[in-house]
């Protein structure tokens, strides 16, 4: 995807926001979402060039688009159309605050788009009904083709803004795309947006591809396939296309992740029937052993600041969760509670880790303080993993599969969402079977 240009040609947040009473509680599951109401955007007619059409619609999409982010959610209960009363050319200049205080609501966007040059001009409003004052107003810029992105832009700063934390919206999701029964899966690296759109593939289904991860500066992924059976990890920039080889390794690799900074990528790989784990600075191609340990470790996952590794190993015994300095000192088991942990996972934020636990013949996905405290589960099934992080640490995206009959039939894996705090289960829709995903950082950062 090209990098789309975003001009800010409006921005003013009123001082008046600070006596605003709306507020959303982020800190638990929210059972009481936030009536918010999502007026179309008003479409200039006079700036819309031969009676497009298509213009004209975008000002529904776009309101659209913003509502179903905000649900998705669960902190926000996006109200119906048809209770509004107030057209939306007028509500834009100055809603009336008590009709819309009838309808429930307790904040509003509203929204003007005009088409001057061949540019698409977006302008939109937040405003605080309980206070009767308006809290945000921005404006954007760029090509008419990019008005989904626009939409979950503008989703980003009213979340931002009602919550305080940086919203997710305007992310991609990476995962392997699956076809075919149980035992002759074909496996395409697939992209899409966090809602589902603009699916394309980046790989034909020739050879396996396993665990892609999003570099967390930029639209590069990291991921393993097999060529003619040797394991291979590979670099894609998604923005050109370019895709190179990083090394072939002997034996077995596993689950190569970039570190924060983007320059490395952590791995294990197995030599002698023994996995331990390695980097690979990307540059200089230097790579460093960091484990030595007669017992199995995997998964390795690097602390947001770079100065700490999670991983899982079987030193103890059974399969347990660690944290070590990067170098590989200082090693510390994490985890004591019954069943198998593994796939650790830091959050961007530092606070917690993801995991996968296995109890009983059933999977769970959980988060962890760093030091294995505060352990909660939050979602069981018959068998799940691989959590990954949305990048303001409030979501976690992962992937669930079905029991498959004695030849096969009835198996799926599908990709599915949950809060952190347990709440607003939600299976994602994709155009095949679904696993192994890795969510993008901010893409208009």
């Amino acid at each position: 995807m090209k990098k789309i240009f975003l001009a800010f040609i409006l921005y003013f947040i009123s001082l008046n926001y600070l006596y605003a009473l709306i507020e959303v509680d982020i800190t638990r599951g929210n059972l009481d979402p936030l009536p918010i109401a999502v007026s179309p955007l008003y479409v200039d007619v006079k700036s819309v060039e031969h009676e497009d059409v298509k213009v004209k619609e975008l000002g529904n999409n776009i309101s659209e688009i913003i509502e179903k982010n905000f649900k998705n959610t669960g902190l926000f209960n996006p109200l119906k159309k048809e209770a509004f009363v107030q057209k939306p050319d007028i509500a834009h200049l100055k809603p009336r605050f008590e009709d819309w205080r009838l309808i429930k609501a307790q904040a509003l966007v509203t929204g003007k788009l005009l088409v001057k040059d061949g540019k698409l001009k977006v302008e939109f409003r937040l405003w605080d009904l309980t206070a009767a004052k308006e809290m945000t107003a921005l404006a954007f810029t760029t090509t008419p083709s990019n008005w989904r992105r626009v939409a979950h832009i503008i989703s980003d700063k009213i979340y931002e803004r009602l919550t305080g934390e940086e919203g997710y919206f305007d992310t991609r999701i990476i995962y392997v795309s699956e076809e075919g029964p149980k035992s002759e899966r074909v496996k395409k690296l697939a992209i899409m947006d966090q809602d589902g759109a603009n699916t394309k593939y980046l790989t034909l289904g020739n050879e396996l591809v396993l665990t892609p991860r999003f570099n967390p500066t930029n639209q590069m992924i990291t991921y393993l396939s097999y060529f003619r059976n040797m394991p291979r990890v590979y670099l894609l920039d998604i923005e050109t296309g370019k895709q190179e080889v990083v090394g072939n390794f002997p034996g077995m690799t596993f689950a190569p992740r970039f570190s924060p900074d983007g320059k490395k990528i952590i791995m294990s790989f197995a030599e002698d029937g023994n996995s331990d784990i390695y980097t690979m600075d990307l540059e200089t191609r230097v790579v460093e052993r960091i484990t030595n340990h007669s017992s199995i470790d995997t998964s390795p996952s690097f602390s947001p600041d770079g100065k700490y590794i999670a991983f899982n190993s079987d030193r103890s015994g059974l399969q347990q969760l660690y944290v070590m300095r990067s170098d590989g000192s200082n090693v510390k088991r994490i985890t004591f509670g019954k069943g198998i942990y593994g796939t650790p996972v830091w959050s961007p934020r530092g606070d917690l880790i993801a995991f996968t636990k296995m109890r009983k013949g059933r999977f769970y996905i959980g988060v962890m303080r760093t030091d294995g405290s505060g352990e909660r589960l939050l979602t069981e099934n018959y068998y799940q993993e691989a959590p990954s992080w949305s990048p303001n640490g409030r979501v976690l995206v992962f992937y669930r599969e079905t029991k498959a009959g004695s030849k096969g039939e009835g198996f799926s894996a599908t990709l599915w969402s949950i809060d952190i705090t347990g709440y607003n289960e939600r299976k994602l829709t994709t155009k095949t079977d679904a696993s192994d995903p890795s969510w993008s950082s901010l893409l208009s950062k």
